[in-house]
């Protein structure tokens, strides 16, 4: 039976961390736990971090914000937004994925995981926001990484690494992160009936022109409702509103665009962050790749049930497949992407790695990066299977 242990303070972390290497057992870091049924079904002990939260300090005029992983993201987004300003790479809640009510997104879950929602085409992903860190490693040495300034220069870019690492390398204790003022308008233009190529065409020209869109997104059509091509601007009103008189004549060879109610992009732009439309499939896939590369893969493994939708323009695509996972990766991989397995059964899940395998000099470096960390192995690995067992 898994023991849950739940230190207060990172000597106590430290500790428990020198325990586990003496002991040779492992651990999974976990906070708000919301991507606990990502990956292989485990039995490692679990390290609750739920303790380290709240905001360390938050400086808007520097637009730098430094948090505990544990805080909610509901939390710092109230914080944000009565300073007018916000995370730029638009991090959101897993928990409507698994069926589970919102609320429960950490920003440690999103930054150690890499997600970004629909911002991340133009303004770059978690990674690219993180300025700096402390954290205890699998030697259970604490260690400071990057700064608390925009303008930093440290040497090793050691966050980078860390964002997006699902805790295998260090038990984040506390993160620096560059945040942008809010948009003052955001208005979305949709056009309606575009097929794959078609939208991705679409988007592709409004990205490629003058008029500075911040997203791009494609669902497929429903019912009665014909699909949507989603084209996202914002700024300061007066920009916004003279790109938007622009548009509709940059895309007089693509359809007629309308501009959307706040009501509706809301809803659309939320829909297409958390794959709603997909939420009642049983297997859901996050594939990223050439954005010119998504309609072709609808084409390939799209049941005619319109079961995908589009993000980044393209590049990111949504996918729920009663296609063999072999053979959906094995196509991702010839178009030159990655497929994620986000959700399946337990029985999936404990046979098909979640991550799409990577080239064994890849997975050496990795392996390489992983021992500088944590020599004794402690950091549970099991939920990605194979890609781990030459550890």
């Amino acid at each position: 039976m898994p023991l849950t242990q739940n230190p207060t303070d990172e000597d106590q972390l430290a500790a428990l961390f020198a325990d586990a290497a003496a002991h040779h057992r492992t651990l999974e870091l976990r906070a708000g736990g919301t991507r606990r049924d990502m990956g292989a079904p485990r039995a490692a002990d679990i390290v609750d971090l739920t303790a380290f939260t709240g905001i360390v300090d938050y400086d808007p005029p520097e637009l730098v914000l430094t948090v505990r992983p544990a805080t909610p993201l509901a939390e710092i987004e109230r914080l944000l937004t009565e300073q007018g300003q916000m995370l730029a790479f638009e991090p959101f809640d897993p928990s409507p994925l698994f069926g589970e009510p919102a609320g429960g997104g950490t920003i440690g879950g999103a930054v150690l995981s890499g997600t970004a929602g629909s911002g991340r085409l133009t303004a770059g992903a978690p990674r690219d926001h993180l300025l700096g860190l402390t954290a205890i490693s699998g030697r259970g040495e604490r260690f400071v990484a990057g700064g608390k300034v925009v303008k930093n220069v440290t040497g090793y870019d050691l966050p980078k690494l860390i964002a997006g690492s699902w805790g295998r390398l260090a038990a984040v204790t506390e993160m620096t992160l560059k945040v942008l003022p809010r948009p003052r308008m955001v208005r979305t233009l949709a056009i309606e009936g575009l097929s794959p190529a078609a939208a991705h065409r679409a988007m592709a020209c409004a990205l490629g022109g003058p008029c500075d869109i911040s997203a791009a997104a494609h669902l497929p059509a429903d019912g009665d409702r014909p699909s949507l091509t989603l084209l996202r601007v914002q700024g300061f009103a007066p920009s916004v509103e003279a790109r938007c008189l622009a548009l509709p004549d940059l895309l007089r060879d693509h359809g007629r665009p309308r501009t959307l109610s706040d009501e509706e992009q809301a809803h659309w732009w939320n829909a297409v962050r958390i794959a709603t439309p997909l939420r009642n499939a049983p297997t859901l896939w996050r594939v990223s790749l050439p954005a010119h590369q998504s309609s072709p893969l609808i084409a390939r493994l799209d049941d005619g049930r319109g079961r995908w939708l589009m993000d980044w323009a393209g590049g990111l695509l949504w996918l729920a497949s009663d296609a063999a996972p072999d053979h959906i990766r094995a196509v991702t991989a010839e178009l030159g992407g990655h497929a994620m397995l986000v959700r399946a059964p337990a029985e999936l899940r404990a046979r098909i790695p979640f991550e799409h395998p990577r080239p064994s000099g890849v997975m050496a470096l990795e392996r390489r990066v992983r021992r500088a960390f944590d020599p004794a192995g402690i950091f549970e690995r099991g939920r990605f299977l194979d890609q781990d067992d030459a550890d």
